[in-house]
């Protein structure tokens, strides 16, 4: 297999571990774009959020809950935010699920929210497509 994580995984490649458990493995997102940037992912190899079952997902979450709060309760930060992106064209790069964390200051000028050009359909037509039947 050919996954970056699945090598980070394995030690083939070196990682900056914050936190492991027998389920999840989280560790500093290389990039260096914020300080604290951690990723969290799942010891099971799934692609993303759309094939991942519910257990290992639980585990997920609770390890992104247990570093949020660590992050905020114990290290001084005032929030976070956990983004993820399934799917190509969701803008996912590694194909493997994970979660971000980043950690956030009040007043840190950060925008990690995307700037979208608005919705072109009524809200009623999307309910109405959208929703689970």
């Amino acid at each position: 297999m050919d996954c970056v994580f699945c090598k980070i995984l394995n030690h083939e490649i070196p990682s900056y571990k914050i936190y492991e458990d027998e389920y999840t493995y989280a560790f500093l997102d290389i990039a260096k774009d914020i300080d604290g940037h951690t990723l969290v992912i799942p010891k099971k190899h799934v692609t993303n959020l759309l094939d991942c079952d519910c257990e290992t997902l639980s585990h997920v979450m609770e390890t992104i809950r247990l570093i949020s709060k660590h992050y905020v309760e114990d290290l001084g930060f005032d929030g976070v935010n956990v983004l993820n992106a399934s799917g190509k064209a969701a803008e996912q790069s590694v194909f493997h699920l994970h979660f971000h964390i980043l950690p956030r200051k009040k007043e840190d000028g950060l925008t990690t929210f995307p700037i979208l050009p608005g919705a072109k359909q009524d809200l009623l037509v999307m309910q109405e497509f959208l929703k689970l039947k």
